[in-house]
């Protein structure tokens, strides 16, 4: 097994293959970038979990870009988490923001809550964004009570027609005196070279109708080694996504040793948000003259705050105005 050259274990997406088995995957580790996004807002912990889940999904798929975009994901469903939203600006920059129902929350009580619970009923969008000249691509999975893992494979089966098995798992530790958040996440995904394993790939496990096996329909049974690749997944536990004791490479030979895994170059996140004051400007001029002037406060100042990083953007009315009305002559 090869060693990649990035730094350290946090914070970290890296490639592998199992090239025995035809999987390719991702594997990564949130550190001190989710923990800065989920205590700068102070979330509750069954809301951070969920915003951590989401961000390690992000990241692994939305690494994969060839390109500078930006991949994003985003549910608006009828649970406590009413909107969830986190953006992976390739190649490296991570950020992440919820809205919730405080008394939705607090009605479920203090059992053990499941992921689809604090979702509830509603839509996952996963959406890739190259910039204005492009068009958007976007994949939308109904949320009806199901976790993220469960929606991943969803889109998969759906829109990408790859056979995939997600794993994710966030966590609280006690570090340097304070309680600090990670989060991990595993991804494999069965892409056959093969001609006789790409003939058995043809249809995804989630397509063969309820009541019936692969042979009923004569089709060929799922190929041995994604099935192989699937059960290894299963064996992870939890913690091993992300105890810092245990590095990715680390859990790569646990789970693949026998086979052979090969891991390629990993790549540093981080958090970083996308807000500044040109942005707010430009945002600024999409609302009409009334529009603004009814968000001016006692104070004579209009106040922004990013939901995201909750930088706040303290505005003078008067100076705002002058700049919009010089940017719309020059673009006349």
């Amino acid at each position: 097994m090869s060693s990649a050259p990035f730094e350290g274990n946090d914070d970290v997406v890296l490639p592998f293959a199992v090239e025995p088995l035809d999987v390719r995957g991702r594997v990564v580790r949130l550190g001190p970038s989710i923990d800065t996004i989920l205590t700068r807002h102070g979330y509750p912990d069954v809301v951070a979990r969920v915003i951590g889940e989401a961000a390690a999904l992000t990241v692994m798929l939305g690494a994969s870009l060839k390109f500078e975009g930006r991949f994003q994901l985003q549910t608006k469903t009828d649970g406590p988490i009413e909107m969830l939203v986190v953006d992976f600006d390739a190649p490296d920059r991570l950020r992440a923001t919820a809205r919730f129902d405080k008394d939705k929350l607090e009605a479920l009580g203090s059992g053990t809550l499941k992921t689809g619970d604090l979702l509830g009923s509603g839509y996952l969008a996963m959406t890739i964004d190259q910039g204005s000249d492009t068009s958007r691509y976007q994949g939308v999975v109904a949320m009806e009570g199901q976790g993220l893992e469960e929606a991943a494979h969803q889109y998969f089966r759906q829109s990408e027609q790859i056979p995939t098995r997600v794993r994710l798992a966030v966590a609280e530790q006690f570090e340097n005196g304070r309680h600090t958040y990670r989060a991990g996440g595993l991804m494999i995904q069965f892409l056959p070279t093969s001609p006789d394993r790409m003939r058995q790939a043809d249809l995804a496990p989630g397509d063969i109708p309820e009541g019936h096996s692969s042979n009923d329909l004569g089709i060929p049974n799922e190929d041995d080694a994604w099935v192989e690749a699937k059960a290894l997944i299963e064996t992870i536990e939890d913690h091993e996504l992300v105890d810092p004791a245990v590095s990715s490479e680390r859990l790569l030979y646990r789970l693949f040793h026998e086979r052979g895994v090969r891991v390629f170059d990993g790549l540093n996140v981080h958090e970083e948000c996308r807000c500044s004051e040109t942005r707010v400007m430009s945002m600024m001029r999409r609302f009409s003259p009334e529009d603004r002037r009814d968000m001016v406060g006692d104070n004579g100042r209009i106040g922004i705050t990013c939901e995201f990083c909750s930088r706040f953007y303290d505005l003078d009315p008067v100076v705002m105005e002058a700049e919009i009305a010089k940017a719309e002559s020059e673009s006349a």
